[in-house]
C-alpha cells in the first residue's frame, strides 16, 4: 500500500515536509541575520539589543494570543522556580545576543558562526561536566578536533577566539536551563523579554533624553528598522518550534549548520580576514561535525 492510499501515512509525509520547510526558514533566518544587523552599523550595540529585546514583546503577545497560549504563560508565572530559571535564561540569552551583535558590527561574523559551529560540540561537553554522560569514541574525536582548531586560531593566528567560545558557551547554558525547564519556546521566550523588557524601556528612554538615542532622532526609515527587531528575533523561534516538533532530534541536529554556514559566507562576501590559519582552524571543526552528525545518525538509528 502505498503512502497516498493510507491517510495515517499521507498526513505523516506531509508533517514531516512541514518539518522540513519550517526548520530550513528557521535557520536560514538565523542565518542571514547578519544583513539586518549591518542595516544597523550606526547604531550602538546595546541600543540594539535594547529594542531586540522591547520589540519582542509586543509582537510575542499577539502570537501568544493568535496561539491562545496565555494559560501556559500564566501557569509559568505562578511557579516562583519557573520564573527563577527563565530569569537566568534572560540573562543568558540577552548575553548572547549582545555578543552577537557587536560582532557583527564589528565586522567579526565569521568568529560568530565559528561559535555556531561548536555550539553542539560545546552541548556535548557540558553534559559530561554538569550530568556526568559518557562519551562515545566519535564524539571524543569530534570535540578533541574542535578543541585544536580553538588552539591554532589561538596560536597560529595570534587571536583567541573568545567571540566564538561566549557565544557558544552562552546558547549551551541558554539551551541546558530551557531544556530542563518545563515552559514552551514561544511563551518561554515571552516571559524571558517581559523580565528584560523595563530595563531596556528605561535604557532606550536615558538615550533618548540624553540626545544619544537613533530612534526617533533620525529618518522613520531607521525607526521601523529597529521595531523590526522583534518580529526578526521571534518569528524563526516559531518556526524551528513547528519544526522541531515535527522531526527527528538528528534531523534537527543537521539542520543547524544551515545557520553558521550562511553567516560564514556572509562573512567571506563582507571581506573579514580568512588566513590559513582560519581555514585550518575551520577544516578541523568541519571534519568533527562531520563525525559527531555521522555517530548522531547511527545512535538514532540503534535506539
Amino acid at each position: 500500500m502505498s503512502a497516498s492510499d493510507n491517510p495515517a501515512a499521507q498526513k505523516a509525509a506531509e508533517e514531516i515536509r512541514l518539518g522540513l520547510l519550517t526548520g530550513v526558514a528557521a535557520y536560514t533566518f538565523w542565518g542571514l541575520f547578519p544583513l539586518y544587523l549591518k542595516l544597523l552599523s550606526d547604531v550602538t550595540t546595546f541600543e540594539i539589543l535594547a529594542h531586540r529585546i522591547f520589540w519582542s514583546v509586543p509582537f510575542g503577545a499577539v502570537l501568544i494570543l493568535k496561539r491562545k497560549q496565555w494559560g501556559e504563560v500564566l501557569t509559568a508565572l505562578r511557579s516562583p522556580r519557573v520564573v527563577f530559571f527563565l530569569t537566568l535564561s534572560a540573562l543568558a540569552i540577552s548575553a548572547n545576543w549582545l555578543i552577537y551583535v557587536w560582532a557583527v558590527i564589528n565586522d567579526r561574523i565569521l568568529e560568530a558562526s565559528l561559535g555556531y559551529y561548536i555550539n553542539p560540540l560545546i552541548y556535548v561537553a557540558a553534559g559530561v561536566f554538569i550530568l556526568g554522560e559518557k562519551l562515545r569514541r566519535p564524539q571524543i574525536v569530534a570535540v578533541a578536533l574542535a578543541g585544536t582548531g580553538v588552539l591554532v586560531m589561538t596560536f597560529g593566528a595570534g587571536v583567541f577566539p573568545w567571540v566564538s567560545l561566549l557565544l557558544a558557551f552562552l546558547f549551551t547554558a541558554y539551551g541546558y536551563i530551557r531544556k530542563t525547564t518545563p515552559v514552551g519556546a514561544m511563551p518561554g521566550l515571552f516571559i524571558e523579554t517581559s523580565l528584560l523588557a523595563p530595563f531596556a524601556a528605561v535604557y532606550v528612554l536615558m538615550l533618548m533624553f540624553a540626545g544619544e538615542a537613533v530612534f526617533q532622532a533620525g529618518p522613520l526609515s531607521m525607526d521601523i528598522i529597529l521595531m523590526l527587531a522583534g518580529p526578526v528575533t521571534v518569528i524563526p523561534l516559531v518556526l524551528f518550534a513547528l519544526s522541531a516538533r515535527r522531526l527527528t532530534l538528528t534531523t534537527v541536529g543537521i539542520l543547524q549548520y544551515i545557520g553558521p554556514t550562511l553567516q560564514f559566507m556572509l562573512g567571506l562576501y563582507y571581506g573579514e580576514a580568512f588566513t590559513l590559519f582560519h581555514a585550518i582552524c575551520f577544516g578541523l571543526i568541519w571534519i568533527g561535525l562531520a563525525i559527531f552528525t555521522i555517530d548522531a545518525v547511527r545512535a538514532n538509528r540503534v535506539r
